[in-house]
């Protein structure tokens, strides 16, 4: 495994926090799962209407919820992974975190009150844009 070796040993952290996201995402999946059986919202429906529950708002605010950390999944991770070959612990913790507030986001947009998803949740911004600062001071140090 040459392209193991390549990797600094800290690198484990990187995954770590991957794999706590990956986990992240699955248990709001699940929310949204139960959020379709409370507010009788079902598939293949995915957003709902006000003419076809009268918790439209409340169902659709978990699923925007879920949505939201999905959309950013793939910038998120391509940020951890490269910018974690330089520096592994650094990225792992503004990667945890991301992951963290995540959490916090999601609960607060769950609430109904699309608000509340920033009382702790736009904190992670912080930690996605020192990821992305993390990976062009990387890309310039290895010039």
């Amino acid at each position: 495994m040459a392209g193991v070796e390549l990797l600094p040993k800290e690198y484990g952290y990187v995954v770590l926090v991957l794999v706590a996201y990956c986990f992240l995402n699955f248990w709001m999946g699940a929310q949204v799962g139960k959020a379709r059986k409370k507010y009788k919202v079902f598939y293949p429906t995915m957003y709902a209407t006000e003419a076809e529950s009268k918790d439209a708002k409340l169902f659709n605010c978990v699923q925007r919820g879920h949505q939201n950390s999905l959309e950013m999944m793939p910038t998120f991770f391509i940020l951890m992974i490269l910018g974690g070959i330089r520096h592994p612990v650094i990225a792992a913790s503004l990667g945890a975190l991301y992951t963290v507030t995540r959490f916090f986001y999601f609960k607060g947009y769950s609430t109904g009150d699309p608000q509340k998803r920033l009382s702790i949740g736009h904190h992670g911004l912080v930690g996605a844009a020192l990821l992305s600062f993390l990976l062009v001071y990387v890309d310039v140090r290895s010039d």
